[in-house]
């Protein structure tokens, strides 16, 4: 009870006049009725005699102030009374202080939203303890970050930098807890994983490096807390128990803790595996496998280990591994990266991205303060003849900007919170949004401390920002001119301040407008371009027969009875196998060699060229044009000659020619020699924006895998086509985990980077837009208030609705003109990065700079239709009257 009257006495004190301030105002009063006094007795009459005392005292209000400050200890009282004035002055103004608490809101709202996405992806480090001393080792010189099993034992027994190296990679399987089999993904890890990354469990144990026994050795599982809590109801007694992963029994041992997602930030396994099992997971055995590359490899360094000490220390087992195996690791080197984002594979695209992003986000906030800032100039010019008798009734110029800084923050605050709120629930949707379908894909985003830390900081300095600009208004006013005149400034033709802001903020616009237009026309490119294969109208049957317990010599004459099933569904066209898609997540390479290559290290290959082993219908099925020579039959399986499929890129860099290919030879790192047999055209593999990659395709009883995508291309509604597909499929194993979609569907991942880039740049040039709209609206209608009398006039003397126009907007459309320009060229340049992300993405298509063009002028014309008509409807005589 206490503290609290304490606390209220301190905040009366704070806040309400003290005793001194009532004994000061007493005695500027006696002041001036003791000067009343003697003039009275001089022989003036009361009142004449107080009216001469207050003119000879002067501005009593100015003297009280200036006695306040004097005393000191005022502060929190005057901004108390200047939050007060603040908050009346912008409810008396509801029209202004929306489109202003909007217009930040906007601003602020989207650099939240990009700074959270920023701290997530980049600056925020994996969720594990002594995440700063985390590092990924990566090949030099390769594009993606993977690395052989045999490779990452010895990198783990022969570096001297790291406390512990751990391995994993990410995998589907099907998992039997009961019921059917469902399909999931997991981790694949080396046994010192958990203890490398130093996790604890949060419920059971883990498995450890001790509990490794061999090739499927080690039958164990560590669920994730979410899968536990979803598939399992959060039953503890889950430790213990035995599911069928892949029809193979493993052994459930623990719960990893909520917070712990894996390593990587945008994958979060269901649950994680032994890598020693990877023959029951994956089907094939490449723990001794040199060659066999797919594994990540993380460990922390050791205390006073710098990253270039460790490369260094790398070196010498790079050194090791290309003397000891050249065909396997001949051009071997290592570099470090940060770990959850797949080292520099996605780490690099991510992070320009995101960069890019936030450059774009400011240039919004900047946009809207520009706007503001010209808003607020002509608002202080409004409330010239308040600010006026303020000054002439003894206000100080200080005082005076201080309260319209207030204003501005409280403003600026306002809208802070109103845009922190929408993008917390756009941010709380995100990370819930899982962009790839049948994958726990999802972007951890959800803000912390530091985001609402960002936006208090954006929101303090964006009202600092705007609040200054008429500040040299007032500075420089003469309150007895303005009294007079009626303005703080007039209209004239100098290129003021406000026309700068102006500028900038339609150059900042059509930045926007022209990285969103690049983007969109990418996307539509992309959705409409040759990949090598038409998707539209087929259907796909994902699955690993590994997860129905086939393996072996099982696999082939399964893969035989689902092609024959399918085909007779009616309306299927064509029918055909792949194990694997292009442009799906995950591939599969492997060097190649000129027929007259006799040294098949890799120093010596021709090209890593990406591998597909497919069935005889495959092509049609996936409508892959073939340009010379034959596809497959039934009859090239394992007893017949080895041949292949090769693409046009393949025949130039293998073959030397793409004209000739057929009936040549190459061989393969093991020495096998190949006949091509046929030539398909290009197309895309791993991403759209690639540059053109070799590929071979091998008859699938040639090279069998178990892994198996079927392709049914028909012209019947897709849900019917998956129903017939399911039944017939059912109809041969009910046990087999199955997932059913439109290839369309899957490209989705491919498409994923396009979409998101399209999407984020159109809404952030939608809110350039509408910035550029306020703005150039604010600016026109702001010269047709103060030239209106002159309007009248010429419309008076005959003017032509053209020359009064001109006169009236011409000021508004030069700005335009010139900010767009401006825009539009430093738009060319910023939009190059997008050619990385978006597919086909150029700024120097004629429909985007066209598109742009279009869109200014559409966005003035919307921003001045009404300021022009207003104009236009200038009446010479009522104006005139008015006067």
């Amino acid at each position: 009870m206490s503290l609290f009257i304490s606390l209220r006495s301190l905040v009366s004190t704070l806040l309400h006049h003290s005793p001194p301030d009532g004994e000061m105002e007493e005695e500027l009063r006696s002041h001036i009725q003791h000067r009343a006094d003697d003039l009275e007795r001089s022989g003036l009459g009361r009142a004449e005699a107080e009216h001469r005392a207050r003119v000879e005292f002067g501005g009593y209000e100015r003297y009280r102030q200036e006695s306040h400050e004097a005393l000191g200890g005022q502060f929190f009282q005057t901004l108390w009374q200047d939050i007060c004035f603040g908050l009346r002055v912008l409810c008396k103004n509801p029209g202004f202080t929306a489109v202003a608490v909007l217009t930040l809101a906007f601003g602020i709202g989207a650099n939240a939203v990009v700074f959270s996405v920023l701290n997530a992806l980049i600056l925020r480090p994996l969720n594990v303890p002594q995440s700063q001393s985390l590092f990924m080792i990566e090949p030099g010189g390769e594009s993606t970050p993977t690395q052989s099993y045999p490779d990452y034992v010895d990198l783990r027994d022969r570096n001297r930098s790291f406390e512990g190296l751990a391995a994993y990679d990410m995998a589907p399987a099907g998992l039997n807890a009961g019921g059917k089999a469902s399909p999931v993904w997991l981790y694949e890890t080396s046994g010192n994983y958990f203890d490398v990354l130093n996790i604890r469990p949060y419920l059971g144990r883990f498995f450890h490096r001790s509990d490794e026994h061999g090739p499927n050795g080690s039958p164990y599982i560590v669920l994730s807390y979410g899968y536990w809590q979803s598939h399992f109801q959060g039953d503890p007694g889950v430790v213990g128990r035995t599911v069928q992963l892949n029809q193979h029994p493993f052994t459930i041992l623990g719960v990893a803790p909520p917070e712990f997602r894996g390593s990587e930030l945008l994958f979060a396994p269901d649950f994680w595996v032994p890598i020693m099992n990877t023959e029951q997971v994956l089907g094939a055995n490449r723990l001794n496998d040199r060659a066999s590359e797919g594994i990540w490899l993380v460990g922390h360094l050791k205390p006073g280990v710098t990253p270039a000490q460790a490369t260094d220390d790398l070196a010498s087992v790079a050194a090791y591994l290309g003397k000891n195996y050249p065909k396997e690791d001949g051009k071997i080197s290592f570099s470090l990266s940060r770990p959850g984002l797949v080292g520099n594979m996605l780490g690099r695209p991510v992070r320009a991205f995101v960069s890019g992003l936030m450059l774009l986000a400011g240039l919004i906030l900047l946009a809207a303060c520009a706007n503001l800032g010209s808003l607020f100039a002509a608002r202080a010019a409004d409330r010239a003849r308040e600010i006026a008798l303020r000054l002439a009734l003894g206000s100080s110029r200080k005082r005076i900007l201080r309260q319209l800084l207030t204003e501005a923050v409280l403003v600026s605050l306002i809208g802070g919170v109103a845009g922190l709120l929408g993008g917390i629930v756009l941010l709380h949707w995100l990370s819930a949004w899982q962009p790839v379908p049948n994958m726990p894909v999802n972007l951890p985003v959800n803000p912390d401390a530091s985001v609402y830390g960002v936006a208090l900081l954006l929101a303090l300095a964006s009202g600092l920002l705007f609040g200054m600009v008429p500040v040299r208004q007032v500075l420089r006013s003469d309150p007895w001119q303005v009294v007079k005149s009626g303005s703080l400034s007039s209209v004239g033709r100098r290129f003021a301040a406000r026309d700068l802001l102006l500028v900038l903020q339609i150059a900042i616009c059509a930045v926007l407008v022209t990285s969103s237009l690049v983007a969109v026309r990418g996307l539509v490119r992309s959705l409409h371009s040759n990949f090598g294969f038409r998707p539209q109208g087929v259907m796909l049957v994902d699955t690993d027969l590994d997860m129905g317990g086939y393996s072996g010599d099982r696999v082939a004459p399964m893969q035989r009875r689902m092609l024959d099933a399918v085909e007779t569904i009616p309306g299927a066209t064509a029918v055909g196998l792949s194990d694997r898609l292009p442009l799906s997540l995950g591939w599969n390479s492997s060097s190649v060699f000129s027929d007259n290559t006799a040294d098949l290290s890799l120093s010596k290959a021709a090209a890593e060229a990406l591998t597909y082993n497919i069935s005889p219908g495959y092509f049609t099925a996936a409508g892959t044009a073939m340009l010379a020579g034959r596809i497959f039959t039934w009859h090239d399986d394992a007893h017949a000659p080895r041949v292949a499929v090769v693409n046009q890129e393949f025949a130039r860099r293998v073959l030397g020619s793409a004209t000739d290919a057929v009936g040549r030879y190459f061989k393969r790192e093991d020495g096998t020699r190949i006949e091509v047999v046929g030539l398909v055209e290009d197309g895309k593999y791993k991403t759209l924006t690639e540059d053109p990659q070799p590929a071979m395709f091998l008859p699938i009883l040639q090279s069998p895998s178990s892994a198996t995508f079927l392709l049914i291309r028909s012209d019947r509604d897709p849900r019917q086509l998956a129903e017939a597909i399911d039944g017939k499929l059912r109809a041969l194993d009910p046990g087999l985990p199955l997932k059913i979609k439109t290839w369309n569907t899957e490209l989705n991942s491919a498409l994923f980077a396009s979409r998101v880039a399209t999407i984020a740049l159109g809404v952030l040039g939608a809110l350039g837009a509408m910035l550029a709209i306020t703005g150039i609206f604010g600016m026109a209608a702001y010269s047709v208030s103060k030239r209106l009398r002159e309007l009248g006039i010429r419309i008076a003397l005959g003017a032509q609705r053209r020359e009064v126009l001109r006169a009236a907007l011409g000021r508004a459309w030069r700005l335009l003109a010139i900010g767009s320009v401006v825009g539009l060229l430093l738009g060319i340049a910023a939009s190059r990065m997008l050619s990385a992300i978006v597919y086909q993405a150029t700024p120097r298509d004629p429909l985007v700079l066209g598109g742009v063009v279009l869109a200014m002028l559409l966005l003035g014309l919307l921003a001045t239709w009404i300021p022009a008509q207003r104009a236009l409807a200038a009446d010479p005589l009522a104006l005139l009257r008015e006067q």
